[in-house]
């Protein structure tokens, strides 16, 4: 077998496609990149696979939240290995785009056309992925490619005027986004779920690092997912104020949460949860940040009835991408 035909038939919920795509980069970064533009020909034609899916009636005796699952999962398949094969020509395109990430414009070089292939990239306006002039940055790349569906950077949802900005983001935002995105991409491992989903909903959780649960100390409890210390947690906890929902009333309340010792330690938990937990088995795995905002709350995560909407919203969202992009 030849070694580009590995990437063909490689598992698209294989999450070592983003650990060989750093390793990749660090080794050829143009090839790197090359391989990063097929991941998103892949992207782009699974978004095609998908609108046909949404567009063919869904009604059956055999038609289930499984075979539902599967028919995305080979859809996500199918499109990683077409965008692979380098047929459809996209990758080319996207490649030349992507190239200014390793290689930025010199003074009196002659600029890259956008084609419309590349401009298919844009969503709502905005260029799906910014140039930063660094290796890095096309890593972080990497890692947002590594089990994501092409519909996690979707339009954000109307009404969203924050989400909706392209207003730089703060340095505090960026700072919570990189102090959390490692143990995201480990847990990712774990459960299969995009490391951008855990760190969109450890944003919502403490409104992007600013509102984190405290010890009566004031020191970080390093709760990041809002994890509620039950009967069964053996750890330490905290208590603090909450808002729970009630018929769909906010009602203020008091309740302990579980406290931790590292940002690693909150991961480890919150992947544990979702991992053994039954009421989350619609959750493991999932790669549509809508679907995954759905099936958490569906499961009882939160009892506030706008919180799928709250956290696809934010998966969505240009705070998210510039985060992880700059």
């Amino acid at each position: 077998m030849k070694p580009e035909d590995i990437t063909n038939h490689r598992f698209v919920l294989d999450m070592k496609s983003a650990q060989d795509l750093r390793a990749k980069f660090k080794q050829d970064p143009q090839a790197g990149i090359k391989e990063t533009a097929k991941q998103f020909e892949g992207m782009f034609l699974q978004m095609v696979m998908k609108s046909m899916r949404d567009a063919t009636p869904a009604d059956g005796l055999f038609n289930s939240d499984a075979t539902r699952f599967y028919n995305t999962v080979l859809d996500q398949q199918l499109a990683q290995q077409l965008g692979a094969s380098g047929q459809i020509g996209f990758a080319r395109q996207i490649e030349a785009q992507l190239g200014r990430l390793v290689s930025p414009p010199t003074p009196g070089s002659v600029p890259v056309p956008e084609s419309a292939a590349v401009a298919s990239l844009k969503i709502s306006g905005r260029q799906a992925v910014q140039p930063s002039g660094s290796v890095q940055g096309a890593e972080r790349i990497t890692g947002l490619i590594a089990g994501s569906a092409p519909s996690t950077f979707a339009a954000p949802i109307a009404g969203s005027a924050t989400e909706a900005s392209s207003a730089p983001i703060s340095e505090g935002t960026r700072d919570f986004v990189n102090r959390v995105w490692p143990h995201a991409v480990e847990a990712s491992r774990t459960t299969g779920v995009p490391a951008h989903f855990m760190v969109a909903h450890a944003a919502l959780e403490t409104g992007w690092g600013k509102s984190e649960i405290r010890r009566p100390d004031g020191s970080s409890s390093h709760n990041l997912f809002g994890i509620k210390a039950g009967r069964s947690w053996q750890g330490a906890s905290v208590e603090a104020a909450t808002t729970e929902y009630v018929d769909g009333v906010a009602q203020p309340a008091k309740e302990k949460f579980r406290a931790y010792g590292s940002y690693a330690e909150a991961f480890r938990d919150y992947a544990s949860l979702l991992a053994s937990n039954p009421r989350y088995s619609g959750v493991i795995g999932q790669q549509d940040g809508t679907a995954f905002a759905r099936s958490l709350q569906q499961a009882g995560y939160a009892t506030d009835p706008m919180y799928a909407e709250k956290l696809s919203r934010i998966i969505a969202g240009n705070t998210l991408r510039q985060a992880l992009v700059s």
